[in-house]
């Protein structure tokens, strides 16, 4: 479900608490969002815009973000109009889908300037406009030339004017409705889900000025998941008939949206790793039926031996542009029919088919060595793929390190000047103490797990894998877990491996010290001396509450 006006209009109220505030920094930190960072009377705060077709929205957030270390144009002409200045207002556009914040400073020479930035949150056509006192645009995070819109151009120099939209009642002032009309027809701000939510509430005997009483005190965000999609409103959506869950608003917003635009971000703060990966997969993948080929060719190279010895032996008299020849075995059990090269005699063919032989012997041993290398390659790459599927942006940045130390992409140059003698800290491995003492330790890529294996764990620890699956290393730092940790663990592992969504998936477990690197291996590759196994069926409601325990 999309923003409609009336959430928007309880976000604007919330946003309007805490005026006004100073816009201390602004980054974009994807292609689509944009995040201020602003200073209270009290605190700081930051507040997210989204411009996403499907997750637009703004909202306050205590979320990390990365930020980029080179702003994009229209970041730089925001810092620029709109850095240093107080926010004085935000206002809503009736129930509408937009707002606009009024934004005062001084400019260069010392004069005190006002600028608006409109924030329209209509879906695809989701923008930010940032205007100037003469209401002309300045500049707007998604251009709209003539071309593509006549009646509405988004162009600096351009003169802006307000998106159009239906006259509609105030749901907050009407007392009667239209039974035979949708109520996101008669009224602003309703969206087509909640229109529903009201008529199913008023046949169960609610009034339509007491349920839109209920929506204006609200400051809560009930989050519904349904079979298809997860829904959401300032009110439960007891259409549904499923446990509705409240959070705060802005939390809310948070929880719904935070890891939906991940990849986005991944892709703009690392480069494309899901399309450099899927590449290399892709070619390893087409190579190695051609390496098997060629390698059934050459263990077939006995025959050329024996083409060369009868061509020897019976093929003195052949002349050259022979095309071919028919000569008895050895044994005297029947003839073979050789194809000849015309350009040489029978003597010259016999030489080539000796070639040949040398050829396919010497190329088993390369080929096999390239067949092996091939099949390490889909194998790591695999890994990869599976790992950036659940990576947040931290792990996909270490996974584009791992990347450039093994010469597969070039680093990323850093314009920002850091210690070279400061020592490397250790990957951002994930560690979550549990009720009875003991912490469980996991790694989301081969370098979390490489450190969390052989430079983190003691040799006593119990370290968990999912056998025959790329996934995660998990450690517990202690060596005779109970039942209940166990499979923890054990669960920990398997859902973070590409047996995530399997079932009685097999986890081999072992105190570290029974674990070896692999010699010439790819970080995280290990080899055990002796294990036990455990079966699991990964629950994902299990995990993702094991993490909310220790956000």
């Amino acid at each position: 479900m999309a923003l409609d006006g009336l959430l928007l209009h309880a976000l604007c109220r919330q946003f309007q608490e805490i005026l006004p505030c100073k816009i201390n920094k602004i980054h974009q930190i994807s292609n689509t969002e944009l995040l201020f960072h602003l200073r209270t009377q009290r605190e700081k705060k930051n507040l997210l815009i989204s411009c996403h077709s499907q997750y637009n929205r703004i909202n306050l957030t205590d979320r990390a973000y990365p930020t980029p270390e080179e702003p994009s144009h229209f970041v730089m002409l925001l810092r620029k109009h709109l850095e240093g200045g107080l926010i004085l207002s935000v206002q809503q556009g009736g129930l509408d889908r937009w707002l606009v914040m009024e934004v005062s400073l001084r400019n260069e020479i010392g004069d005190k300037v006002f600028r608006k930035l409109y924030v329209e949150l209509m879906g695809k056509y989701a923008n930010v406009i940032l205007v100037d006192e003469n209401n002309r645009i300045l500049d707007a995070l998604k251009r709209i030339p003539p071309f593509e819109n006549t009646k509405r151009t988004i162009q600096p120099g351009a003169q802006f004017t307000l998106p159009e939209q239906p006259v509609k009642q105030d749901p907050f002032t009407a007392q009667t409705v239209d039974p035979q009309q949708p109520l996101h027809q008669q009224f602003d701000g309703f969206s087509p889900l909640l229109g529903r939510e009201v008529e199913t509430r008023m046949r169960r005997g609610e009034t339509f000025p007491a349920i839109m009483k209920q929506i204006e005190s609200s400051d809560s965000l009930f989050i519904t998941n349904t079979p298809k999609e997860t829904q959401f409103h300032l009110i439960p959506l007891t259409q549904y008939e499923q446990p509705a869950k409240a959070y705060p608003l802005m939390e809310g917003m948070d929880v719904l949206y935070y890891h939906k635009e991940e990849k986005d971000r991944i892709r703009q703060m690392t480069g494309d790793l899901f399309k450099f990966v899927r590449k290399q997969l892709k070619h390893y993948r087409q190579k190695l039926p051609k390496l098997l080929d060629a390698m059934q060719e050459a263990l077939d190279c006995e025959k050329w031996r024996e083409y060369g010895d009868l061509l020897y032996a019976y093929g003195q008299n052949i002349p050259k542009g022979t095309p071919s020849a028919t000569l008895t075995t050895f044994d005297q059990s029947g003839q073979v029919k050789i194809d000849l090269d015309v350009r040489f005699d029978g003597r010259g063919n016999a030489k080539k088919c000796f070639q040949k032989y040398n050829k396919g012997k010497k190329g088993q041993e390369h080929l096999l060595e390239q067949i092996d290398l091939c099949e390490k390659e889909i194998e790591y790459f695999e890994g990869l793929e599976q790992q950036l599927e659940l990576a947040n942006f931290e792990d996909a940045r270490e996974i584009r390190e791992e990347l450039a130390a093994l010469g597969y992409m070039k680093p990323i140059q850093s314009k920002i000047r850091r210690n070279r003698k400061k020592a490397k800290a250790l990957p951002a491995i994930t560690a979550i103490p549990l009720a009875n003492g003991v912490t469980l330790y996991f790694g989301k890529n081969n370098l979390q797990n490489e450190a969390l294996t052989f430079k983190l764990a003691r040799k006593n620890d119990l370290w968990f894998h999912a056998k025959d699956f790329h996934g995660s290393h998990v450690v517990l730092d202690c060596e005779q877990p109970d039942e209940e940790t166990l499979r923890l663990a054990a669960m920990v592992a398997a859902y973070y491996s590409k047996g995530r969504y399997s079932s009685s998936v097999p986890v081999n477990y072992c105190p570290i010290r029974n674990l070896k690197r692999v010699p010439g291996a790819k970080p995280g590759f290990v080899s055990l001396t002796s294990y036990k196994t455990i079966y699991i069926d990964p629950e994902e409601a299990v995990i993702n509450d094991l993490l909310k325990e220790n956000a």
